[in-house]
């Protein structure tokens, strides 16, 4: 037997039409998670050209709702994609810088988006078996998933201007490379199957972040009004090694600056005056919700502590070990009046798994930097920062 050959399949939907419409929604979804995610890296990796302040409040938690959705609806895209091109593997290769160009665009693009795709829903599960890290990791495949993008699209770009020119039912014109398809009944059924398993995914995703949708997030790991006090856990206090203990009568916040270092109790800082706000806490696993948090603004303990609107702060936690556990709050930050060192959640005083008895909230900014467990605040000069 021969082996086969690219005229050996004759279905509609294998059609340039149909490829070139899939192609147009998947390259809209990942550019979209593209543009999103790189918003969440540089608000966890901040760099100088790209300042990211604390406004709107709901930034992060839009942003980071549309990756995750986003990217929950790129695989079945992504497989319908392949469903449709893959009699191409069967094209005898061809010796030009196009062909060439074609293919290797089409594997980097393959490769990297699988890549993205499994490591990313393993960490909205927050299941970690690789050795790597995964926001590096994540960082960079995502810029070869765009690369690879762009290249594709400049080499087809002739053929998806004609395809997506083309209406979908064949009428009277003779067929083209594949199945006769007299009213585009076939493509246009496909297309809609697509979309319909597309949407129904996003749908079934988006509640945890998009709250009309709460009860049919059935795909979301978690829902954002389950949990102590209304909200989620991701990391307990058991998790991060955070006890009764250390988190009992005997705590103090450390808060050092350019006049020296003090050691603050809840009732002093109770005595400094308590300021309450409404802000979303949102994690990078796309999950947000609004909160009501009580405590002290960080901008009051900084003045208190010799700092001014330059000043960013060192905020340091309980927790024994972790990638968060030591992290920077910068001046934007600082001097927002919303921003907090927050004892209390809605009503109550903060659980212990929430961070318990103190912990960070600031507006526009991701859950993981947050930092639960505070012991100690650092006020840093303009020139140490």
């Amino acid at each position: 037997m021969r082996p086969p050959t690219e005229t050996d399949f004759h279905s509609p939907l294998h059609d340039d039409r149909v490829v070139a419409r899939i192609g147009v929604w998947l390259g809209l979804s990942l550019s979209i998670c593209f543009v999103t995610g790189l918003f969440s890296h540089y608000q966890q990796h901040p760099v100088s050209w790209l300042p990211l302040g604390p406004n709107p409040a709901w930034g992060y938690r839009v942003t980071q709702g549309l990756h995750i959705t986003t990217g929950t609806a790129i695989l079945p895209l992504l497989l319908a994609k392949l469903h449709s091109v893959y009699p191409r593997l069967f094209r005898p290769p061809q010796r030009s810088l196009g062909y060439l160009l074609e293919k290797l665009s089409i594997a980097v693009l393959i490769a990297a988006t699988s890549f993205q795709l499994i490591t990313g829903l393993m960490n909205v599960a927050q299941w970690y078996p690789w050795g790597f890290g995964f926001t590096g990791a994540h960082h960079a495949a995502a810029w070869l998933v765009i690369g690879g993008l762009l290249v594709h699209i400049a080499v087809k770009l002739p053929l998806i201007r004609s395809a997506l020119a083309a209406a979908l039912p064949d009428g009277g014109a003779p067929p083209g490379r594949f199945g006769f398809d007299p009213d585009g009944a076939t493509r246009r059924g496909f297309l809609i199957a697509v979309l319909s398993v597309t949407g129904g995914i996003v749908v079934l995703t988006a509640g945890q972040t998009v709250a009309p949708l709460r009860r049919l997030a059935l795909l979301a790991p978690r829902r954002p009004d389950v949990g102590p006090q209304g909200l989620p856990i991701n990391r307990t206090a058991s998790a991060a090694g955070v006890t009764a203990a250390v988190t009992g009568a005997s705590w103090r916040l450390e808060l050092a600056g350019p006049t020296g270092t003090r050691s603050l109790s809840l009732a002093d800082l109770a005595a400094l005056g308590q300021h309450r706000v409404e802000l979303p806490i949102a994690c990078v696993e796309g999950w947000s919700a609004q909160a009501r948090w009580t405590g002290v603004r960080i901008r009051d303990l900084v003045r208190s502590a010799g700092g001014d609107e330059r000043s960013a702060v060192r905020v340091e936690s309980l927790e024994k070990s972790g990638s968060y556990r030591i992290s920077t709050l910068p001046a934007a930050f600082v001097n927002d009046s919303r921003t907090l060192l927050a004892t209390g959640l809605n009503g109550g005083v903060l659980n212990l798994d929430h961070g318990y008895p103190a912990r960070l909230i600031a507006p526009n900014r991701p859950g993981v930097l947050q930092t639960k467990w505070i012991h100690r605040l650092t006020v840093l000069t303009e020139e140490a920062s």
